[in-house]
């Protein structure tokens, strides 16, 4: 529990009896979920002011112990008192704001040591269940105080600031690049894809290119160049281009574009 160990060794003098204990590790608690103390009775006094610190006369009275506190956010003000009765103590907490009631009752020898009051590591026991039986019993029935983090401004990708436009013709690439990848060519039934997504994230085209129209076809980059017809960057990379003429030697299959259309010699088309 860290933070209650100072609070401990500073109202260590006033700590006699093990609720005195039991009430420092429960004010922390309040600390630790963003209230803060104002002082002792059922009433305000002159000059309170917010406080992690438990106000002088805290201990005055080992049978009830009135307390007032307030959230960070001035949105919530509680009154607490704790009840001793007989080994258990009852924690009664108003929110004033709000009129809603909490209470919790708390086993004394449960989560305090009554031999190790001089000894911070000894004398509390069970800390976790006891910070969830404040949680639970107290901090979620009245509300938790809204927090007033500062969030960083986010960091925004230079490469982003730029408006986005999908339909933007990305710039040229200088002459003598490859084409970037493309998607799979051996499929045809891919005509017509790309132009259903404007976004260009489908292969195929309305126009049937022949160098990705399913047929093997050699490893040819138009955009570095045909020797003896085109120079190197005349076709700009990744671009469609029908090629004229043969394109070279060892090429299988016919070429798709001398190939005649389906029912050609039919008289009734």
């Amino acid at each position: 529990m860290a933070g209650l160990e100072p609070l401990y060794a500073w109202a260590r003098a006033a700590i006699s009896r093990p609720q005195d204990a039991l009430i420092c590790g429960v004010h922390w608690e309040l600390v630790r979920h963003g209230y803060r103390c104002l002082g002792t009775g059922d009433q305000p006094g002159p000059d309170e002011r917010k406080s992690e610190l438990l106000p002088a006369g805290w201990e005055a009275n080992k049978e009830v112990y009135t307390l007032r506190y307030k959230s960070t956010d001035d949105a919530h003000e509680l009154l607490l008192k704790a009840i001793m009765v007989e080994d258990s103590m009852i924690l009664n907490v108003m929110d004033r704001s709000s009129q809603k009631v909490a209470d919790v009752t708390l086993a004394v020898a449960d989560y305090i040591d009554p031999e190790h009051l001089d000894n911070f590591h000894k004398v509390y026991k069970n800390t976790e269940e006891l910070r969830t039986r404040i949680a639970s019993g107290i901090i979620a029935p009245l509300g938790a105080p809204a927090e007033k983090a500062k969030k960083e401004p986010e960091k925004k990708d230079p490469d982003l600031s730029r408006d986005y436009d999908p339909l933007r013709v990305p710039p040229r690439q200088p002459a003598g690049m490859r084409a970037p990848p493309r998607p799979s060519p051996l499929n045809p039934f891919g005509v017509g894809g790309q132009d259903l997504d404007p976004f260009g994230g489908r292969s195929g085209g309305m126009i049937v290119d022949p160098l990705r129209s399913g047929f093997p076809q050699p490893n040819i980059d138009p955009s570095s160049g045909i020797p003896g017809r085109l120079p190197p960057g005349a076709v700009p990379p990744g671009a469609r281009f029908d090629p004229f003429g043969p394109l070279g030697a060892g090429r299988s299959g016919p070429d798709p574009d001398h190939l005649p259309p389906p029912g050609y010699d039919d008289m009734f088309m």
